[in-house]
C-alpha cells in the first residue's frame, strides 16, 4: 500500500522560461477570480506548478504571502488532480485570500482545465 505524501519537492516545480513558455503555448487557459491558469499535460507521474506574480499584485510581502498560500494549496491538492499536468498560475492584483478560498478556486480551475484538455486531445 502506498502512502500519499503531501510534499512539494523541487521536482514538482516548473523552472525556467522555456518550461513556462511551453505551458503558455499549449493554449489551454482558464480564469477564476484573481487567478488565470494555463495547463499542459506532462509525461511525469505528478503535477508541477509554476507561479507568475507581477509587481502589480502588491509589495514583496504581499506577493510572497500569496505565493506561499498558492504553493500550500497546490501541495495539499496535488494528489486530487485527475492527471499529471504542468500548471502555471498567473496572479492578478488582489488582497490575499484564505487558504481554503485558494483551494476552492484551484479545484474549479483544475476541473475545467482537465475538461478542456480531454476535449482537445484527439482519441486514438
Amino acid at each position: 500500500m502506498s502512502v500519499l505524501r503531501h510534499t512539494f519537492p523541487t521536482t514538482h516545480r516548473l523552472h525556467g522560461a522555456a518550461a513556462f513558455a511551453a505551458v503558455y503555448d499549449a493554449g489551454i487557459r482558464e480564469a477564476r477570480g484573481p487567478l488565470a491558469a494555463f495547463v499542459r499535460a506532462n509525461a511525469l507521474d505528478h503535477p508541477r506548478l509554476g507561479l507568475s506574480v507581477s509587481r502589480r499584485v502588491g509589495t514583496a510581502v504581499q506577493r510572497n504571502r500569496i505565493k506561499r498560500l498558492l504553493r500550500e494549496a497546490f501541495r495539499m491538492m496535488q494528489h486530487d488532480f485527475p492527471a499529471a499536468y504542468d500548471l502555471v498560475l498567473a496572479v492578478r492584483p488582489h488582497r490575499a485570500l484564505a487558504l481554503a478560498d485558494y483551494q476552492k478556486i484551484l479545484t474549479a480551475l483544475i476541473a475545467r482545465l482537465h475538461q478542456k484538455n480531454t476535449l482537445r486531445t484527439p482519441l486514438r
